[in-house]
């Protein structure tokens, strides 16, 4: 009589006659999806044991034994409800817990704040700021992150932009603001680039300056990176959520909650990959402080150049949208690009500080 070994896990076990193995699937401690193969033949990973029965004219039945009740006894309820694993000295101490807990129920926080328009929307903002952090600590982390410093980064620029655009207005002291609806394009592109541009670019830098200021050891450029990408999520939403409670409200149903969510998603990814490449060069700064001026234009004016036409085809319904794609997509492939090619700017800048 043939026998067959059963493989499980990439393990085989046995090797058992037919009807044996027909008992061990009705007892349950074999399973129809498990592989087999015949004794002296080579594995060849199509054979599966319910079809090999079924082939031989075998048909088991799982056979339970007991009834229902006596099934969930037989499980007890301490699998079912864990309460020493459950106690708050346990759980709280459990990171994964209280992060997709704080991820999940955030939104329901909003419905405390439906009297408060502003509060709603800045949930949510948070909500989807969460969500970014851990989608970028996830590519991007390094053992020089710091959750403190990455907090940090994303309060001080909301804080900045607060104070700066809606408190003092001091972002009207930048001589390009007054090339504002200009007719030309010439002067649309001094608006976008030198006003807009530069200016929410230096505000979304300037976490960024700070941190390299107050470093205690070489912070690498993928550190800064990160760092760069939380200052951009911080301005997008902030950002966002002052247009959804302007602009956007003006839209008819379909165009506003559109809008709303791309300044909740692409619009604040944008702005990530801009603060990015500033914080690339930022870090090199730091690194090479004798190049320094010459590493922080480049931190400043890429991004607000990128920044700057991206928000010029904005004024271009039809191929705006086309060009709005391209810059984001061109901005990620730059971050990427410069990040794989590090070493060579490393290299340049120690060969010239030789």
């Amino acid at each position: 009589m043939a026998l067959y070994f059963v493989i499980r896990n990439n393990k085989p076990f046995g090797p058992y006659d037919l009807p044996t193995l027909s008992d061990m699937v009705s007892r349950g401690r074999v399973l129809r999806c498990d592989m087999a193969f015949e004794d002296g033949t080579v594995y060849d990973g199509r054979t599966t044991v319910g079809s090999l029965l079924s082939s031989a004219g075998y048909n088991p039945k799982v056979r339970s034994g007991v009834g229902l009740f006596k099934q969930l006894s037989n499980i007890g309820s301490e699998v079912i409800f864990p309460r020493d694993d459950m106690r708050l000295s346990v759980w709280r101490q459990d990171t994964k817990l209280i992060m997709m807990a704080a991820v999940g129920l955030l939104p329901a926080a909003v419905e405390l704040f439906g009297w408060w328009p502003f509060m709603t929307f800045y949930l949510i903002s948070l909500y989807f700021s969460a969500i970014w952090a851990l989608f970028f600590y996830y590519l991007f982390k390094t053992k020089q992150v710091s959750a403190q410093s990455a907090f940090m980064v994303f309060f001080l620029t909301q804080a900045f932009v607060f104070v700066a655009w809606d408190v003092l207005g001091i972002v009207r002291l930048n001589p390009f603001y007054a090339f504002e609806g200009a007719q030309t394009l010439l002067g649309n592109t001094l608006f976008y680039i030198g006003g807009v541009g530069l200016t929410e670019e230096f505000a979304k830098a300037l976490p960024l300056l700070i941190i390299t200021s107050r470093a205690r050891q070489p912070l690498v450029p993928q550190t800064m990176v990160f760092y760069g990408l939380i200052s951009g999520i911080a301005f997008g939403v902030f950002e966002g959520v002052q247009y959804q409670m302007t602009v956007n409200s003006d839209y008819g149903y379909s165009e506003s909650f559109l809008m709303n969510i791309a300044r909740l998603t692409t619009l604040p990814f944008a702005h990530s990959l801009w603060a990015a490449l500033a914080g690339y060069f930022i870090s090199f700064a730091l690194l090479y402080p004798a190049y320094k001026w010459a590493l922080w234009v480049i931190a400043i004016l890429l991004p607000a150049v990128l920044h700057g036409v991206y928000d010029l085809a904005c004024d271009y319904e039809v191929g705006g949208v086309f060009v709005r794609g391209a810059i984001i997509f061109f901005s990620a492939l730059l971050l990427i690009t410069y990040l794989k090619r590090g070493s060579d700017l490393q290299e340049r800048l120690s060969t010239l500080t030789r």
